[in-house]
């Protein structure tokens, strides 16, 4: 699944993504496997090279495949954070695919080494939460696959809620299987259930965490339905964007600590002026959703288009998603 995260409902603190200490920002890894999970749907297990040692991971992180020059997506960790000896991704092939998962499903064959950055983690499991509630949609049971597997380790009480369109095309039912309690449902199979989402949330104790990840319409109705919960308490994680993309352009960028002026003309990205003009921004997903390109904002109001950050960080104009973003002034200073 390429991801991404929102910060709990509430908190006001800027999530940055947290990369495991001493770790290096790119990878080798060898494909070892590569196994079908559903129609569309392959899971990929990445090891180290011989000699080297992947970096620990927890529950929730994820990683940066860089398929192509200019082409770097975000993918959940599916395996348990105790495996040590490999990285498992799982990849849904989107008929939309603007060239990652089409990429991955026509390329990538065992044996065949690829390019990748350690574990970060955006969606951290509360690994001290009495109770934990975790929704799924589609593709997005892959963060919460880690998760089961930390939560079973830890004895701690949970539940899952798994909803698909059709059987056929819901990964990873075999090994939830394993588990209990798993509510799966198929909302367009003949004789099929729609998930109640407002009487799961409704139903969750004040101390329960919750934790969404699925399409963007799925996470919009759960963060209406659970916004009067317990600050810290509600977690999400999407993986598409459903804004456009700001292409307005005419405003400048100054960039405080390189001590450039950049202009963004209209018709290009704040990212395209800025990559145009030497800047080294680091970016993934394209589209506002991973937290790779976020920027420290120092003056000017940010035009923000992303599904990263909360409505209170957005209107704090303390840092913008440049790869989808724009600006409301005439310019924007970054620190950069």
């Amino acid at each position: 699944m390429q991801t991404t995260v929102r910060p709990s409902a509430g908190e006001g603190a800027i999530a940055v993504p947290q990369t495991q200490a001493g770790a290096p920002e790119s990878l080798k890894a060898r494909i070892r496997a590569v196994r079908w999970e559903a129609e569309g749907i392959n899971t990929y297990e990445l090891e180290p090279l011989p000699g080297e040692r992947f970096p620990p991971f927890t529950a929730g992180a994820h990683i940066n495949v860089r398929l192509t020059p200019g082409l770097t997506r975000s993918y959940s960790l599916a395996n348990d954070p105790s495996q040590r000896d490999r990285y498992e991704i799982g990849v849904q092939l989107a008929p939309e695919s603007r060239g990652g998962s089409r990429h991955i499903h026509e390329n990538w064959r065992p044996g065949q080494v690829v390019e990748i950055s350690a574990p970060r983690n955006n969606f951290p499991l509360e690994e001290g939460a009495t109770r934990t509630i975790l929704i799924a949609g589609g593709i997005g049971i892959t963060p919460m696959l880690s998760m089961i597997a930390r939560l079973e380790a830890l004895g701690r009480r949970w539940e899952l809620h798994y909803v698909s369109r059709r059987r056929a095309i819901a990964g990873y039912l075999d090994r939830l299987e394993e588990h209990l309690p798993a509510n799966v449902l198929f909302d367009e199979e003949p004789g099929g259930l729609r998930l109640d989402l407002a009487a799961v949330v409704a139903a969750a104790p004040p101390e329960a965490h919750l934790y969404c990840c699925g399409p963007a319409g799925m996470i919009q109705a759960f963060e209406a339905l659970a916004a009067g919960r317990p600050p810290g308490t509600v977690h999400v994680e999407y993986f598409s964007a459903d804004v456009e993309v700001a292409i307005g352009g005419d405003y400048v960028l100054e960039l405080r600590r390189s001590g450039k002026t950049v202009a963004v003309q209209d018709g290009e990205t704040m990212l395209d002026a800025l990559l145009s003009a030497g800047a080294n921004i680091g970016f993934a997903c394209s589209e506002g959703v991973c937290g790779t390109c976020q920027v420290g904002v120092l003056e000017g109001v940010p035009d923000h288009r992303d599904q990263f950050l909360t409505e209170e960080e957005k209107r704090a104009n303390r840092t913008v998603m440049v790869c989808c973003s724009g600006s409301r002034t005439p310019k924007l200073v970054l620190d950069i």
